[in-house]
């Protein structure tokens, strides 16, 4: 299923005001928050991992990050009936690095080490119709990806002869935004909202067949979320 592009056309259909809904409406001051069950989907790519046993990249070993599951709330507070500043916060979502190149593929097939994520991220958005019933909004903001609880699985320890010490780099990154809140009643509404986040890292790790380890890894996932929200 490709949620990508199930929740844009969503989107835009939402925003033309297709469906009537309760008037809800926004204004300065308020608070709005949200909470969604989200698919994190990397558009990853990597280089090949760099050895210190042999002093270059080592051709073929190229690295995958899977998508994951997890759940957010968002905090949003309106500045002005247009533009409201949201925080985003995340439960924690593992994902796995999985052998990509060749030659890794070859040596550990399948997942090679598994890490967990948290992307807070602060967001600066415009809403078009703050007083509709269906209300699309747009942002831009920063990011800040923490990576923890970083491990080698049992295929990357025996392909390379025991693996230690493995590390996955924090880091800074832009996100963009668009969503769309619709109201069910004069309480509650129900959010669809699709980001774009601009996240990198490098890999690294201790091995017995190759030495020091790093890697360059651009994850850059679309987090795609449906919810429900209320304003106070």
């Amino acid at each position: 299923m490709n949620l990508k592009k199930q929740v844009l056309p969503l989107l835009i259909v939402s925003s033309l005001g297709i469906v009537s809904a309760p008037v809800f409406a926004i204004d300065q001051g308020d608070i709005l928050v949200r909470g969604r069950i989200i698919n994190i989907n990397p558009d990853s790519d990597s280089g090949d991992v760099y050895s210190s046993a042999t002093g270059t990249n080592v051709p073929g070993t190229t690295v995958d990050v899977e998508d994951a599951w997890t759940l957010d709330i968002d905090f949003t507070y309106m500045m002005t009936k247009f533009v409201g500043v949201e925080l985003l916060l995340d439960l924690s979502s593992q994902h796995d690095v999985s052998s990509k190149g060749e030659t890794l593929n070859t040596l550990a097939p399948g997942n090679i080490i598994e890490t967990r994520v948290l992307p807070p991220a602060l967001i600066l958005q415009y809403h078009l119709l703050p007083d509709g019933p269906i209300r699309p909004y747009a942002g831009f903001g920063f990011n800040y990806t923490y990576f923890f609880n970083e491990k080698a699985t049992n295929s990357l320890d025996a392909g390379l002869g025991g693996v230690s010490d493995v590390s996955l780099d924090s880091s800074f990154g832009w996100v963009a935004q668009m969503g769309v809140d619709y109201d069910i009643n004069d309480k509650i509404f129900l959010n669809a909202d699709v980001k774009y986040m601009d996240i990198g890292t490098t890999a690294e790790f201790n091995s017995g067949a190759l030495g020091h380890v790093t890697t360059d890894v651009d994850i850059n996932p679309w987090v795609i979320g449906f919810g429900i929200g209320t304003k106070f």
